[in-house]
């Protein structure tokens, strides 16, 4: 026990012997020793008004002398006012360092509160955003950076990505990137990206530029060693050999060539904004027969799937798509192995699927299949006639479909492309459509 607060109930308890001793006196002694304890309660209550009046002045101007335990608690609270005061300015000084250390950074920043309400901005976000630091605080971002495709994604909550856009503000291209914290609370940070979207920009026209102009001196080699075969047919075996060598090389060129540019048109051409309606059933018999086509000696049993629910998007840039995935289906499965091609739908949208039983493809690999010229296995990739180009131009030809390309792999047991689109690009198949083909 704390020795005032021992010290107070020795006291109250010698009132209370006082006021019973002196109403002994009178006659009276149980009403002295209330009277007493009233007096002990009265002096405490006393002290505790003190107190009270003391704390509501705001613990302001000089300490109540109280005495006892009283003079304990004022001194307590004053040590913990002293400790909060101290507490309070460090943090206020961290917080104004952070700040500062914010409002250096190159990169807009923007705290959101709930409602993407604006609480704070520092300096670039006014360059990159057309934000006022101080005038727009308590403005939704939204109501400022007036971009439909900004908005969707603050909206949207998958900020798995960045968004990249151009803001009406300034000839800028910025990546947005937007990361939920708290509660409800969001940091926006926008980078200025538009060196590199400029470096990309040289690049692509730069390839465009260079396979445009290798496609005539390809075209005119590629024809005089036809010729040079024609008029050396019966000539020196190692001369004919060396012709078949060339002309292979000049025809892995020329398709080398129509990759990058088929390539360079995806990335650097708009999609178009009136798709068609794609009949997959038509499609994924052309397909079939692409693959029995393309196939060796002893052939692959082909097995087919599809529905009548047709897909809206560019005919032929789907079909591009889709027979890179069946060649290479076709180029990496043995002689008897199967090849199943299948369109299948549900509520969350359409599967295109072309699966194999091929050699399979090591899953340290699957990450990068889509990066140009990346290869599994190189050598093998030349013999077969690849470019190392064609999941590109897939990945490139689902993005402008709002598809995604999902790839599962085994191996010794075979892989599995399949391009998964949204619901929105389905639609009834068209009437008088073709019937699915059977299995061969």
């Amino acid at each position: 026990m704390h020795p005032e607060l021992r010290r107070e109930l020795w006291g109250a308890l010698w009132l209370m012997l006082l006021g019973a001793v002196l109403g002994a006196a009178f006659g009276f002694p149980w009403a002295g020793m209330a009277v007493g304890v009233v007096s002990a309660l009265f002096f405490q209550f006393h002290k505790l008004n003190q107190l009270y009046r003391w704390l509501r002045r705001g613990r302001t101007g000089p300490f109540p002398e109280l005495g006892g335990l009283w003079d304990e608690v004022v001194r307590e609270v004053h040590r913990r006012d002293r400790d909060s005061d101290r507490h309070e300015k460090h943090l206020s000084g961290q917080f104004d360092r952070l700040q500062a250390a914010a409002s250096a950074m190159p990169d807009a920043m923007v705290v959101l509160s709930q409602g993407d309400v604006i609480d704070w901005a520092n300096p670039p976000a006014e360059r990159m955003l057309g934000l006022h630091a101080a005038r727009d605080v308590g403005t939704r971002l939204v109501h400022l950076v007036r971009d439909p495709t900004f908005a969707t994604y603050l909206e949207g909550g998958d900020y798995r990505d960045p968004l990249i856009f151009r803001p009406s503000v300034e000839p800028l291209t910025v990546a947005v990137q937007i990361i939920p914290f708290g509660a409800s609370e969001k940091l926006v940070i926008a980078r200025d990206i538009s060196h590199v979207k400029k470096l990309e920009d040289m690049r692509r026209h730069f390839v465009a530029d260079v396979s445009h102009e290798l496609r005539t001196p390809l075209t005119v080699l590629h024809g005089f060693l036809e010729s040079f075969q024609d008029v050396f047919a019966d000539g020196d075996p190692d001369l004919r050999a060396s012709l078949v060598l060339m002309r292979e090389q000049v025809d892995r060129m020329r398709r080398l060539v129509e990759d990058l540019l088929a390539l360079s048109r995806l990335e650097t051409t708009p999609a178009r904004t009136r798709d068609e309606i794609v009949v997959m059933q038509t499609m994924v018999a052309g397909l079939c027969n692409i693959a029995k086509a393309l196939g060796p000696d002893g052939g692959h049993h082909i097995e087919v799937e599809v529905g009548d629910v047709a897909l809206i998007g560019n005919t032929e840039e789907l079909r591009g798509a889709f027979t890179n995935l069946v060649q290479n289906a076709v180029r990496h499965t043995p002689p008897g192995g199967r090849i199943r091609i299948s369109w299948t739908t549900d509520s969350a949208g359409g599967r295109f699927a072309v699966a194999d039983t091929g050699e399979g493809i090591p899953e340290r690999h699957i990450p990068f299949l889509t990066e140009r010229f990346y290869r599994v296995d190189g050598a093998r990739s030349r013999a077969s006639g690849g470019t190392g180009l064609g999941l590109s131009i897939v990945s490139q030809v689902l993005l402008r479909h709002d598809a995604r390309l999902a790839i599962e792999s085994v191996v010794g047991k075979g892989s599995t492309f399949t391009c998964i689109f949204p619901s929105s690009r389905l639609t009834p198949g068209a009437p008088g459509s073709l019937p699915p083909p059977p299995p061969v």
